[in-house]
């Protein structure tokens, strides 16, 4: 048995392809370099829901929208209690209010609820009233608009865009996969979201870029940078933002969300910065790790461009999860089609009974 199911394969897709040899990510036939900075999430929704959903709206854009507005209803339950735990946490219990079902309906009340969810979270725990949704904009437009209660430049909505639609799908990661497991029981979409949403908390998964910020906080200037991830190295310290289950090469993911935060003209000092940062961690890795490719991965650029952004650090999961909810969706459709639910086995390694003498 491979440790971690490597290289055990569990499904068969329609959706999305990543091939960590050749560093080349494909959402069903289209390159990653062809959609990031061209395509809009609204886009990259309807490529991935295509076929798996008989009543799926013509209007993607203006059924989001419509979606927006009715799940804020949702956000009259925050209270002391939720407000009191990390973002992902309060988002997790505001989706688990949204009735199950395996529509389309469904579907686009949950691909909503992150962005309105966490907008609405992030402003109540800085003391600040919830913005009611804007049905009549594009959906990274709008999650903007409610999270700073003014409207966002043109560029900070594309770049936006870019990052959603950059982490709305990739292969059988391990949300995916726990979305897909408790889609394969007819649990619902909401179940299925909520298993990946819980997944994608973790540290090792969607919890990561966070940490991104306090090290490029603590470095403080370019010159501190190898003294810094050298010390961070010795205590045995991860390096976030470097390295890569999947990839031997470097994540394409983190090129296309570099050039994000290219078009924010205003983050270029800060961009500089990481770039150094950056090359004297590949340095460092190599040569210190010589035989394992440790590469940039989407960490470490994510966290660039939603600081960029005004999202908090405690929020970064949230955002991924906008994302990324898409693709949980695509594959719970697609998994019901196959009717399998998934029962994998198990090798027992304990001990044996005693056998009476």
């Amino acid at each position: 048995m491979s440790d971690g199911l490597e290289d055990v394969v569990a499904a068969h897709t329609v959706l999305s392809e990543v091939d960590g040899q050749a560093g080349r990510m494909v959402i069903r036939g289209r390159s990653l370099d062809d959609l990031a900075g061209r395509a809009t999430y609204e886009d990259v929704v309807g490529l991935l829901f295509s076929g798996f959903y008989a009543d799926l709206p013509a209007d993607i854009r203006a059924a989001l929208g419509r979606a927006r507005a009715e799940v804020f209803a949702e956000v009259a339950a925050l209270d002391t209690g939720l407000l009191d735990r990390s973002p992902v946490e309060a988002v997790r219990a505001l989706l688990a209010r949204l009735p199950d079902g395996d529509d389309a309906e469904t579907a686009f009340r949950l691909l909503a609820a992150p962005a309105v969810f966490t907008a609405a979270v992030v402003r109540a725990q800085a003391g600040e009233a919830p913005v009611a949704p804007d049905p009549a904009l594009r959906h990274s437009a709008d999650t903007l608009r409610m999270l700073r209660g003014a409207h966002a430049s043109k560029a900070e909505a594309d770049a936006l865009d870019t990052y959603l639609v950059t982490v709305s799908d990739h292969g059988l990661n391990a949300s995916t996969f726990a979305a897909r497991v408790v889609a394969s029981t007819r649990a619902g979409l909401t179940s299925a979201v909520l298993a990946g949403i819980s997944a994608l908390k973790g540290p090792l998964h969607g919890g990561a870029p966070g940490p991104v910020i306090e090290m490029l906080d603590e470095i403080g200037e370019p010159a501190n940078a190898r003294a810094w991830i050298e010390a961070a190295l010795d205590r045995g310290d991860r390096l976030m933002g470097f390295g890569h289950r999947i990839y031997r090469v470097r994540d394409p993911r983190a090129d296309a969300l570099k050039g994000a935060v290219r078009w924010l003209d205003a983050r270029q000092g800060r961009l500089e910065f990481a770039e150094a940062v950056e090359a004297a961690a590949l340095a460092i890795l190599a040569e210190r790790k010589p035989n394992r490719p440790l590469d940039t991965n989407v960490e470490f650029y994510t966290a660039l461009l939603l600081e960029a952004l005004q999202f908090p650090p405690s929020a970064f999961t949230c955002v991924f999860a906008m994302g990324r909810v898409a693709g949980w969706l695509a594959h719970a459709r697609e998994q019901l089609a196959g009717g399998r639910l998934i029962r994998p086995q198990s090798v027992y390694v304990g001990p044996m009974p005693q056998k009476a003498a």
